[in-house]
C-alpha cells in the first residue's frame, strides 16, 4: 500500500457517518408547538448489541455503558440546544435539574422507559419531552478491527448505529415529531460523533425554530 493510501485510511479512523433519514411531523404539531414554553430532554434509550461478546465483559458492564451513553448524549445533545438558544421558541429544561428531578421521585435510567410522557412531562413541569434511540451494534472489537485494517489497508464499518430523536407531547403522550437515522461507522463511534451527525441533520428541519 502507498503511503498515501495509508494516510487517507488512518483519517478513516475519525468516524464517518452515512446512511438514510426519515421525518415524521404529526398533523397537530404546528399548532400544539405554540403552547410549548419549556421542553425537557430525557437521557437517550441506548441498546448496544455484541456479535460475539468481549471477553470479561458481563451483562452488567454493557448495561452500565448503556445508561452512560445515554446520559452523555442527553448533556451533549442540551449542550447543542443551547448554542443556538436564541433560534428556537422554547426554553429547554436544564438537564442536571432533568435528572435530579427523576431521581428524587425513584425514576431511575432503568425505569425511565417505563414510564408514559406524560408522566414524565408531569413530574418535569414541562410541555413536551425530547427522547432518543441508540441501537448501536458491534460485529467486532475495536481492537479486531484495527489489527485487519493494518494487514489489510481497510477499515470499513465497524458498527451499525440506528439514531431516533422524538418530541411527545406533554399533555397527551402523543407522538408529535421523529427523526430516524441509519449510520454506518467507522472505528471509534461514541456519543459525541453521533451527536454532531445527528444535529447536522436535524438542525433545519427541528419544528421549534423560530424560522
Amino acid at each position: 500500500m502507498h503511503y498515501s493510501q495509508k494516510i487517507f485510511f488512518l483519517v478513516l479512523l475519525v468516524i464517518v457517518l452515512n446512511g438514510c433519514a426519515s421525518i415524521y411531523s404529526s398533523a397537530s404539531m404546528d399548532s400544539r408547538k405554540l403552547r410549548h414554553k419549556t421542553v425537557a430532554i430525557v437521557p437517550f434509550d441506548v441498546v448496544i448489541s455484541f456479535r460475539k461478546p468481549p471477553k470479561n465483559i458481563t451483562m452488567e458492564d454493557i448495561q452500565k455503558m448503556e445508561e452512560d451513553e445515554g446520559f452523555k448524549t442527553q448533556a451533549l445533545c442540551y449542550s447543542r440546544f443551547l448554542r443556538k438558544a436564541s433560534e428556537y421558541t422554547v426554553e429547554f429544561q436544564d438537564v442536571d435539574m432533568t435528572n435530579s428531578i427523576l431521581l428524587e421521585n425513584g425514576i431511575s435510567y432503568a425505569e425511565l422507559r417505563k414510564k408514559s410522557k406524560s408522566e414524565i412531562a408531569s413530574l418535569l413541569g414541562v410541555d413536551a419531552i425530547i427522547s432518543g434511540r441508540i441501537s448501536r451494534d458491534k460485529p467486532m472489537s475495536e481492537a479486531a478491527a484495527l489489527i485487519t485494517g493494518l494487514l489489510i489497508g481497510y477499515y470499513g464499518s465497524t458498527n451499525k448505529v440506528y439514531v431516533s430523536l422524538s418530541i411527545h407531547d406533554g399533555a397527551d403522550a402523543s407522538l408529535l415529531w421523529n427523526f430516524d437515522h441509519t449510520l454506518s461507522g467507522s472505528l471509534g463511534s461514541n456519543p459525541e460523533s453521533l451527536t454532531k451527525a445527528l444535529f447536522n441533520q436535524v438542525s433545519r428541519k427541528f419544528p421549534y425554530l423560530r424560522y
